[in-house]
């Protein structure tokens, strides 16, 4: 039985999905009525993701990517269209968190963020729009969701490149939205705070490592199904209604 909250006939893809936001949006939407394709590195991961989804009755297909790779991220979309249909809903939410003093210079984890959370994003968004451009000519609605972070607008030392890339994910998002608007595909931008997640787990840096300790201990954060319940409303509305940029914050958390 449909629900207002329904995404029954929904064709949906996530990138990023064996762990955190990923995965907790991509068993709602499957849930909520959608086939789900979940594309991530660890495919491990993703096997056991798409058994809960397919025990719960939902449909899930299992893509080992690489985002940073273009050719892999094409190669997943054409999967998607030949086995699901094609794609109505893009969760483009693959991206890395690393931290370090400016004076250390860690190319190495600068190179790895832009990598992923910008050539990464738009490397997915360059494959799966044809399909959402199209899906939108022919249902008048499709949905186009990045994930930034409210480091896009905050200052977080040591974490100067993260909250650059996330700069540039939430102004590409919003100036996108320009030219698919039109075009039926609303273009959302999701900015969670604190969110319990493994991207804490790769920080090294000592001083953010304290920090985001003390965090964790003090506050209490965002949960992953918090930011996948945003989601999953966001391709819920009706198609004349496009929320282009979200900040999820947790209730005591000031900026």
């Amino acid at each position: 039985m449909s629900t207002v909250n329904s995404l029954d006939g929904r064709v949906a893809v996530v990138t990023g999905a064996s762990s955190g936001l990923g995965e907790a949006t991509a068993e709602l939407l499957a849930a909520r009525g959608a086939k789900v394709a979940v594309l991530a590195r660890r495919t491990d991961r993703l096997d056991g993701l798409v058994e809960r989804v397919t025990a719960a009755g939902g449909t899930a297909l299992a893509l080992g990517v690489d985002v940073t790779d273009a050719d892999s991220v094409h190669a997943a979309a054409a999967r998607v269209q030949d086995e699901l249909g094609t794609a109505d809903l893009l969760f483009n939410n693959a991206g890395v968190m690393l931290a370090a003093q400016i004076g250390d210079v860690r190319a190495d984890l600068w190179r790895r963020q832009v990598d992923v959370n910008i050539s990464g994003l738009l490397n997915a968004v360059a494959a799966f729009v044809p399909q959402l451009r199209a899906s939108a000519a022919e249902r008048g609605v499709a949905d186009l969701v990045n994930t930034s972070s409210i480091a896009a607008q905050n200052l977080f030392p040591t974490f100067e490149v993260y909250c650059g890339t996330k700069a540039f994910v939430t102004h590409y998002s919003r100036n996108l939205r320009a030219e698919l608007g039109a075009q039926g595909v609303r273009v959302a931008v999701i900015e969670p705070g604190i969110v319990r997640t493994e991207l804490q787990g790769h920080v090294t840096e000592p001083n953010a490592v304290e920090w985001l300790d003390e965090t964790f201990k003090t506050l209490e954060v965002l949960e992953a199904a918090d930011v996948a319940e945003t989601v999953a409303h966001l391709a819920a509305l009706p198609a004349r209604v496009n929320l282009e940029r979200v900040t999820i914050m947790p209730t005591a958390q000031a900026a």
